[in-house]
């Protein structure tokens, strides 16, 4: 969830970055989000071939690593940096590739170490799907109210309301990320790579 929420709040606010920050046209939204999802889909055979040489705990945790070093770079772009913003949209899709590929595999695998194969896959599925959709609603239901609150609204080009849009879009989604690769790695990375005591 806090993986999901991180990658909810820039799909939120994404439109409003490139209207308000960046001074960009619709043509140049456009080509933003369909940068973005065909890069996620064209990635995910590149985070499957890194999940055998990685794994699948530690090839996400690239892949989140990826996303908070180009959120990081956004964070640095204003009007006029349209060409710049398609570079950091092909470069989140491919981040968001693993996020799409590689923590499905990583439930199946805890299903089948739970013993629960067969059983209540349905469960916990359902359980992930809720998750997702909490996600967005959340980020939706909380983004745009808090940023009003803080003085930002969508047309504002003064630059303190401009600088609040920018640490919701670019910099709270690097410290989820940031979070969210801890709790993969103290969760999984590190107890899997504990020598077995006798």
């Amino acid at each position: 969830m806090v993986n999901g929420i991180a990658s909810a709040i820039p799909a939120t606010l994404v439109l409003f970055f490139v209207q308000d920050r960046l001074q960009g046209s619709e043509a140049l939204q456009s080509a933003a989000l369909g940068l973005y999802f065909v890069c996620a889909a064209a990635s995910m055979p590149l985070w499957l071939r890194a999940v055998a040489r990685l794994g699948l705990a530690r090839s996400w945790a690239l892949g989140m690593g990826l996303s908070v070093l180009v959120f990081l770079w956004a964070s640095q772009l204003g009007a006029g940096d349209g060409a710049l913003f398609l570079i950091v949209c092909a470069l989140s899709g491919a981040a968001l590739g693993s996020d799409l590929a590689l923590p499905g595999a990583m439930l199946a695998g805890l299903i089948d170490d739970a013993g629960d194969r067969g059983r209540a896959d349905g469960a916990y599925f359902g359980w992930w799907n809720f998750a997702t959709k909490l996600n967005l609603a959340l980020a939706a239901g909380l983004a745009l109210p808090l940023l009003g609150w803080l003085g930002y609204v969508p047309g504002a080009r003064d630059a303190q309301a401009l600088q609040v849009l920018t640490v919701a879009y670019c910099l709270l989604p690097c410290a989820l990320k940031t979070g969210a690769a801890a709790l993969l790695y103290f969760s999984f990375i590190q107890p899997a790579a504990r020598p077995l005591t006798p």
